[in-house]
């Protein structure tokens, strides 16, 4: 079976077409588990943003000489705008997380405050919602990192450079439990 030359190039561009089909559809596939991945961090943010005002006002009564770090916790609270890059988000997670940590290092000099099963609870939930960011963090900086990959290797970065798929950023937070995780004495 004798293709000639034209039979060849006409096999060659199927090939080339048909890779240029199969590494465009791994950008979307990727693009859009960073997508999913983004979104599992963002609901848990709100979960940990929503868990604050129940903080502040459980601690608000034993520590009223404290309210420069019960207002600074509440001015973080608001969030990043939904339009910030992935390192603003970070950057003020990381602030939310060093104030929550500042009222829990505080809390521990209020021996009614620790014993409250109220704090207790909130303490409990928080510590649970802090390692639920975490771990959406970890899946969704793994997606990253697969994005990235394709996004910079050869000769998938051909088509990235074609269709303008630029490399996505990585979310690092120091979560307030990574600092000092609150002893709780029974």
């Amino acid at each position: 079976m004798d293709l000639g030359f034209g039979g060849i190039v006409l096999v060659l561009l199927i090939l080339v077409g048909g890779w240029l089909v199969w590494t465009y559809n791994r950008f979307i596939r990727h693009k859009n588990n960073v997508r999913e991945a983004w979104s599992g961090i963002d609901v848990q943010l709100k979960r940990r943003h929503n868990l604050v005002p129940n903080v502040i006002e459980t601690v608000k009564g034993y520590m009223g000489h404290e309210q420069g770090t019960l207002d600074s916790l509440t001015r973080l609270r608001t969030g990043a705008d939904d339009g910030e890059s992935v390192s603003k988000i970070a950057e003020h997670e990381s602030n939310l997380s060093r104030a929550i940590g500042g009222i829990l290092a505080v809390a521990e000099g209020y021996p009614d405050l620790k014993a409250s099963a109220g704090f207790l609870d909130l303490q409990q939930k928080l510590h649970e919602t802090e390692e639920q960011v975490q771990l959406a963090r970890r899946y969704y900086n793994g997606t990253v990192r697969d994005w990235n990959v394709l996004v910079e290797s050869f000769p998938s970065n051909l088509i990235a450079s074609i269709f303008r798929f630029e490399l996505a950023e990585y979310f690092e937070i120091e979560l307030a439990t990574e600092r000092a995780v609150p002893k709780v004495d029974f």
